[in-house]
């Protein structure tokens, strides 16, 4: 049975915390773009400290996809396990968000976990060509967006997707922490928050 490791609100901020330094030093953003739903908390709480003195905040923009799908249901615990098609449930509308202004700058793609992979190699993979397609339409085909990945957790494990070299080696990637191929409960998941911080706290104690 996969170990179950509860993280709390407390938790996700103080990792967000600890990683903004670092996204500050190697990309700092001009924009967030949030994985839903799990990228949407740590993605708010990551703009408060990637904030500078005198600067707006950070634009965040939301895109959905998913890649988990329900296998039912045992012990009143619902099953999931990763699946093999992302789904894309909400994408950004280039005509609104005027992508083309987006061209030369650095973007932060934020997520909670990266277990398989699949689903931060689709997102970083689609924008790419959304916005190579909008500098073409503007005639700055030459210039291009620099994206960048965030997670709270990634998951020491062989990934089915894979991020681009440059992004990796030009360390554009962060994680907050890696584990273990654990299966990791966020608060935003939880149906009774009191409980689940009470595990969290009990694990913290072995």
């Amino acid at each position: 049975m996969v170990p179950k490791v509860y993280v709390t609100y407390n938790q996700v901020h103080k990792l967000c915390q600890e990683a903004a330094p670092r996204i500050l030093a190697d990309f700092a953003p001009n924009l967030i773009i949030a994985i839903g739903g799990g990228g949407y908390v740590p993605a708010r709480i990551l703009r408060s400290f990637l904030k500078q003195p005198g600067s707006p905040n950070i634009p965040i923009q939301a895109i959905g996809l998913s890649l988990y799908e329900s296998l039912g249901t045992t012990d009143e615990t619902q099953i999931e396990e990763p699946g093999t098609k992302v789904t894309r449930t909400q994408w950004l509308d280039l005509r609104s968000l005027e992508m083309a202004n987006l061209i030369g700058k650095n973007v932060l793609i934020v997520d909670e976990v990266d277990d398989t992979r699949t689903t931060l190699e689709y997102a970083v993979k689609e924008l790419e060509k959304d916005v190579a397609e909008a500098a073409e339409q503007a005639g700055r085909s030459g210039e291009v967006v620099r994206f960048s990945v965030f997670v709270l957790h990634n998951k020491d494990k062989e990934k089915k997707g894979s991020l681009p070299k440059s992004m990796m080696e030009e360390r554009r990637y962060l994680a907050a922490r890696t584990t273990g191929d654990v299966w990791i409960n966020y608060p935003w998941e939880a149906t009774d928050i009191d409980e689940h911080d009470k595990m969290s706290e009990q694990q913290a104690k072995e």
